[in-house]
């Protein structure tokens, strides 16, 4: 497992991450089904993120980014915690994931005869800086084959014990891979650290 999180420290973590998570629990809580059919003992947690106060964090977060200002880790586990709270935290991790890719483009001038394992490489690249600029830190390194992606006792392992925040990762990635290929790549999550196994990896389901 990770270090732990200490309370206060050093400010590392973009306040971009800390507005994805919140736009997202806020799209994912657009009433969609029949309210008379609910259960409140799952509904309430995920109607949090059409509250008020979340409209006040949203707006904060807007103006931290702007600023380009970063939160510590305990704030960051926070946020987490907050997710954590809906029986949807998983999707809502991967959907946030998919939105950290921020302004990144696909790379340009690659060979022909040498296209696809240029992309891959070109989006490992991408996902080292990504990370480190979203976290300010690494997350693991890639292992051999076009997209595998390691990691051990990483931080988002303080940030959710329980192993549903890894899915931040396999939703960046997938963005990255699907908007360098430019079709939809799959990002598979195959073992976690957090569930009792080894290390976490995440491997690419390889485009035809």
């Amino acid at each position: 497992m990770g270090t732990g999180v200490r309370p206060g420290g050093k400010a590392r973590v973009s306040s971009v991450v800390g507005l994805s998570l919140l736009e997202v629990i806020r799209a994912l809580d657009l009433p969609t089904e029949v309210l008379a059919a609910e259960d409140p003992t799952q509904t309430m947690p995920r109607r949090l993120g059409l509250s008020e106060v979340v409209d006040q964090q949203i707006r904060l977060f807007k103006e931290q980014v702007r600023k380009r200002e970063r939160i510590t880790d305990q704030r960051a586990q926070d946020l987490f915690h907050l997710v954590l709270r809906r029986p949807d935290s998983e999707e809502a991790f991967l959907h946030a994931g998919e939105l950290l890719i921020g302004d990144l483009r696909p790379p340009r001038g690659l060979r022909r005869l040498s296209r696809e394992k240029a992309l891959f490489a070109a989006s490992r690249r991408q996902m080292r800086r990504r990370i480190k600029t979203l976290f300010g830190r690494s997350i693991g390194g890639f292992a051999h084959g076009p997209f595998t992606m390691e990691a051990k006792g990483h931080f988002l392992l303080d940030l959710d014990p329980g192993g549903d925040a890894c899915a931040l990762v396999t939703g960046l990635a997938q963005a990255v891979l699907s908007q360098n290929f430019r079709r939809s790549v799959e990002v598979h999550h195959t073992s976690c650290e957090a569930r009792k196994q080894d290390l976490c990896r995440w491997v690419v389901s390889e485009p035809e």
